[in-house]
């Protein structure tokens, strides 16, 4: 990794450390895509709207475009903020980084496994059996395969430090554009795994590069990425999504323009205030929003459905935006609850086990 002096991002600055307010700016706005895609494909399109607009496809199709968006730009800032920790001796980061990790992926899967079974109409991926579960805690991660896949990419970093970053990008490129071709058996999540491998890495090692991109952002910028990441969309749906590296190519216009946009939005405090704050909570949502999902589809599907017509095509158009919002509120509330309850080991080792 390139250890020298870090260039200025922002403006500002986080107050609760040196984190800058891009990054959290980025994480918090890839979560609420994340929230908004689960919505949107495993409730909003299973329901039978029988409106003569196509807005639910709309919706879903909105949706795959910002799929090469929001997971490569999560891991990408989850490398630069595991760039130090990687040159720690192992004594100090097994704890933090790589057990607490893999602690709360299993931890919450059985959370997860329990709470599915409560809505066996929720379409995803979830353990039936023994066999199942074992699968999911080992080889074929489940919907919290980022838990997963982070121990796993900080392992590998750490494991492999002294091997030129040039050739471990590389190499992580390649698998990343031989899974995205379906070149590979990918069961579960585990393609995610495949994908994102490079965008860790490049955050990790290209770290004062990507903070110089941010810290330079302009609207000029933004308004080229944009154009560029609407090529490759463009190129994938005129049928080159299979070819290889096209994937990968289209992540990384991806990932250019998210990075400008969050540099941009972290200008506005406002907005950017409120995006870093999410930003900086996204465990707690990210492990707690698919069971909430999960028992709001149960509750909902029904009585939305049956909703007479103009009630029904008024709330066809914005109910993935309220749904996510919901979902999102509540997630946070219930980790607010937990930690009241003193259920802090749901979201971190417990104090004996903590560095």
């Amino acid at each position: 990794m390139t250890t020298g002096t870090t260039v200025p991002i922002a403006p500002v600055t986080s107050p609760h450390s040196a984190r800058v307010v891009w990054a959290d700016v980025a994480k918090g706005g890839c979560l609420i895509l994340v929230v908004l895609w689960h919505v949107v494909v495993k409730h909003y399109l299973r329901i039978d709207w029988r409106v003569g607009l196509p807005v639910p496809g709309a919706w879903g199709l909105l949706g795959e475009q910002l799929l090469p968006l929001r997971m490569p730009l999560f891991f990408t800032i989850s490398g630069i903020f595991a760039a130090n920790a990687v040159h720690r001796p192992w004594r100090l980061v097994r704890r933090s980084r790589v057990s607490r990790l893999f602690y709360l992926y299993a931890t919450w899967l059985l959370i997860h496994t329990a709470v599915l079974a409560l809505a066996p109409g929720f379409p995803t991926d979830r353990a039936t059996d023994l066999e199942g579960l074992l699968a999911q805690l080992t080889v074929t991660p489940s919907n919290l395969w980022y838990l997963y896949a982070l121990a796993l990419y900080f392992v590998l970093a750490k494991v492999l430090r002294r091997v030129h970053p040039a050739v471990l990008i590389a190499a992580a490129g390649v698998l990343s554009a031989i899974a995205a071709a379906g070149l590979l058996d990918t069961p579960g999540n585990r393609g995610g795994v495949y994908q994102n491998l490079v965008f860790f890495l490049a955050g990790l090692h290209l770290r004062p590069y990507v903070q110089r991109w941010a810290g330079t952002a302009s609207r000029r910028r933004l308004v080229w990425t944009l154009a560029l990441y609407a090529v490759a969309l463009g190129a994938v749906a005129a049928g080159a999504g299979r070819w290889l590296g096209v994937g990968l190519l289209v992540s990384l216009a991806a990932v250019a323009f998210g990075v400008t946009a969050a540099a941009q939005v972290a200008d506005r405090p406002r907005i950017g205030g409120a995006l870093a704050a999410l930003g900086r909570r996204t465990l707690p949502v990210y492990v707690i929003h698919m069971p909430v999902l999960a028992l709001l589809h149960r509750l909902l599907a029904g009585p939305v459905a049956d909703l007479a017509g103009p009630g029904r095509a008024l709330l066809v158009v914005g109910y993935p935006v309220l749904l996510t919002a919901a979902v999102l509120a509540l997630s946070l509330a219930l980790h607010r609850g937990l930690l009241a309850a003193r259920a802090s080991w749901l979201f971190d080792l417990p104090a004996p086990h903590r560095r």
